[in-house]
């Protein structure tokens, strides 16, 4: 088990079918036949080859691409590092928390390379604050529109969730803790081969091991109420030095780490282990 795991906490999981893409459905159809029934045995793909993952990463990469081509008219690069959030646009999933010190996100680009983000989500109609987070990262797109390319797309759907959780190469998370019930769409990007950036907080208390299936931002423990100045400091620092170089200068490594998302997160993060808890834990 990971570690925070008890018996009576029974963690969500996602239909690892419903939400892994075409071409990593390929993938685990050649080297792991009969993940569709029994996705634990994902754990598998530990020895499956650096370029396989790539390709079948390439390949739903591209697809986003093009979607958000279609719906905005802008090209996004293939090659230039990418990052995603999507999901309800609300005020405590903080997802103006990376553009709030444009200055910071701009020294990432400079030290480190190119950065997309792409950001999805609809807030409540009565929601006046999530509505106004949703303005403040449009605004922080205009303002750093020569050194980082940001878009909010429009009209959030399961379509374009499966898209992003396939196609980014990072699924940032940064909710004010202990807010986060589970946070199912970072085990979507899992699914994918796509490794996690966030808080210690929901599901990412278990699925998180540091360098291996991703990265941590801020404290495991609630002893402190939480600094977000903080938080986005080391938000910045992991992308500086960290993950952003990583992903340029040592792909083997980086796809390593998709790898071990697959492994270790996709093959326990799911419905089939969801349900065979409750039945065990919870109902006998």
């Amino acid at each position: 088990m990971f570690p925070g795991h008890t018996i009576d906490s029974i963690t969500n999981g996602i239909h690892s079918a419903t939400w892994t893409c075409e071409s990593f459905q390929d993938l685990y159809d050649r080297s792991v036949p009969g993940w569709r029934t029994d996705p634990f045995s994902l754990r598998y793909t530990i020895s499956v080859p650096n370029q396989e993952i790539w390709d079948a990463h390439s390949k739903a990469k591209a697809k986003l691409l093009e979607e958000v081509r279609q719906r905005t008219q802008q090209r996004l690069s293939l090659d230039a590092f990418t990052i995603g959030f999507a999901r309800r646009a609300t005020l405590y999933k903080r997802a103006d928390l990376i553009v709030s010190e444009p200055r910071e996100l701009i020294d990432v680009v400079k030290k480190a390379g190119a950065l997309q983000i792409i950001f999805a989500g609809k807030a409540h109609p009565k929601d006046g604050p999530g509505k106004d987070m949703i303005r403040r990262i449009l605004q922080a797109a205009k303002q750093l529109d020569r050194d980082v390319t940001i878009l909010y797309l429009d009209n959030y759907d399961v379509t374009l969730a499966r898209l992003m959780t396939a196609g980014v190469d990072l699924w940032l998370n940064t909710p004010q803790r202990p807010l986060e019930a589970s946070g199912t769409s970072g085990m979507k990007a899992a699914h994918n081969g796509v490794p996690s950036l966030s808080v210690l907080d929901g599901w990412w208390l278990e699925g998180h091991i540091e360098g291996v299936t991703g990265w941590s931002i801020g404290s495991r423990t609630m002893s402190q109420e939480t600094d977000q100045q903080e938080e986005a400091r080391e938000l910045y620092q992991k992308l500086r030095w960290t993950i952003v170089p990583m992903y340029y200068q040592s792909r083997d490594r980086w796809i390593d780490v998709m790898r071990h998302t697959i492994a270790f997160n996709a093959s326990f993060f799911n419905t089939h282990r969801m349900v065979q808890q409750y039945a065990a834990n919870a109902y006998v």
